[in-house]
């Protein structure tokens, strides 16, 4: 099924650069704002390879300027390129947003390409036309992948990461702490064992993209067109693959955490419209003391209600009412369930009044709890995050998660490793 081989990275030298300062988030997160500052901050900064300095500049450009950095920055020494093909392990110590602290580890290898309809790379979300077409500009101006996409395979014994765990302990060729203090070490796998291991245990497994959807439909755009003008080229031609990264679903490091809900206006509905309205569920009521508190009593009260239809309503009142039933067994996602029977339901604001911003979509409990006791927003709706089961359930019937229903935590920051693909191995 998933087919990954080794490569030869193209990669900062960590004599010259220090690669904390040098990496960046993912394109697609960061603001205006934050563009200037990563420019600013060195003159080697991936931020060059990914972005225009100014927003508005972005519909002109023919990223043009992307390839004279790569050119110039080889030249100089500034990017080196392995010799020899490799796996590139990738080790990430960083703190989760309720302050524990958790480790994800990974690896870089190319991924042969797949269309959908074959089942064997699947997405979770659909995208947009617009973000597709700018990145089909710099992947052929740069002739690289340049961003890495995010893949997770199912290993619930965790059987591949007990095969390859010596190889994260081995010299590393780059360390580096990005902005959020997450810090991130890269390994060079060079045992064939190791790479033969990795690449016999998702040869049995489909994969889910977490991250990059549209730079993983861009990579299929720019392989149809090198098809078009390459008729012979077969299926080990360069363009036939893509620098990915994998984890495994089930470890320990890898978050699934939710995105929940914030009716900007209005009021809580009365305790009879509720229950009127939500036949079958049950209730509870906890005091909170403060914004503080939401974190720990949603430890406490909704993270027990997983494996059900769950939710805790927040008005910033003083009090938390907890809700929840049962799911029954081919039953929708919660996060479906929330939206037809309670912002629909309770709320009744439909899909034109939730496309036109009826709701918010917060990542943060605690922040958000803040925010409504501060008069930005009405009701809180905080929800459990998805489960593992949920997402590979979902993507191997063919369909896609709702919008904004999970995300996957932390970023994959671009400037660890990069893949030419005119002379890639």
């Amino acid at each position: 099924m998933t087919s990954i081989l080794p490569f030869r990275a193209l990669r900062y030298d960590t004599s010259r650069v220090d690669l904390g300062r040098v990496i960046v988030p993912p394109y697609d997160v960061i603001s205006s704002d934050d563009r200037t500052v990563f420019y600013d901050r060195d003159p080697h900064s991936a931020i060059r390879l990914e972005l225009t300095e100014k927003v508005e500049d972005e519909s002109a450009t023919d990223y043009a300027s992307i390839r004279e950095y790569l050119d110039a920055w080889r030249a100089e020494g500034i990017l080196i390129r392995d010799k020899q093909p490799a796996v590139y392990g990738l080790r990430q110590r960083f703190a989760a947003p309720d302050g524990t602290t958790h480790e994800r580890d990974g690896f870089f290898a190319l991924l042969h390409l797949e269309d959908y309809e074959a089942r064997i790379v699947r997405p979770h979300e659909l995208t947009l036309a617009g973000p597709k077409a700018d990145r089909l500009k710099v992947m052929k101006a740069a002739q690289a992948n340049l961003s890495v996409v995010f893949m997770l395979y199912e290993d619930r014994a965790g059987d591949l990461a007990t095969q390859v765990a010596g190889q994260y302990a081995t010299e590393p060729i780059g360390v580096a702490r990005d902005d959020t203090g997450a810090v991130h070490t890269l390994t060079r796998w060079e045992d064939p064992a190791a790479q033969q291991a990795v690449q016999d245990a998702l040869r049995s497994r489909s994969v889910v993209i977490a991250d990059g959807h549209h730079r993983y439909e861009t990579a299929l755009a720019y392989r149809d067109e090198q098809r078009a003008l390459h008729p012979d080229a077969g299926p080990a031609a360069p363009f036939e693959y893509i620098l990915a990264y994998f984890a495994n679903l089930y470890a320990p490091g890898t978050l699934l955490l939710p995105i929940h809900r914030l009716i900007v206006d209005g009021e809580m509905p009365p305790a009879e419209v509720w229950k009127a309205r939500l036949p079958g569920w049950e209730q509870k009521t906890v005091p909170i003391e403060s914004a503080e508190a939401i974190p720990q009593l949603l430890e406490e009260h909704l993270a027990p209600l997983g494996d059900q239809h769950a939710f805790a309503a927040d008005d910033a009142s003083g009090e938390l009412r907890i809700y929840s039933r049962p799911r029954q067994a081919g039953e929708d996602l919660t996060i479906r369930v929330l939206h037809r029977d309670v912002i629909a339901g309770v709320f009744d604001l439909d899909e034109a009044a939730v496309r036109g911003g009826a709701i918010q979509y917060p990542k943060s409990a605690l922040r958000t709890a803040h925010d409504l006791r501060e008069g930005h927003g009405a009701v809180a709706l905080y929800t459990n995050p998805l489960s593992a089961e949920d997402v590979f359930d979902v993507t191997s019937a063919g369909e896609v998660l709702p919008q904004k229903s999970t995300f996957f935590f932390p970023k994959l920051p671009t400037g660890l490793v990069f893949r030419p693909i005119e002379d890639s191995d």
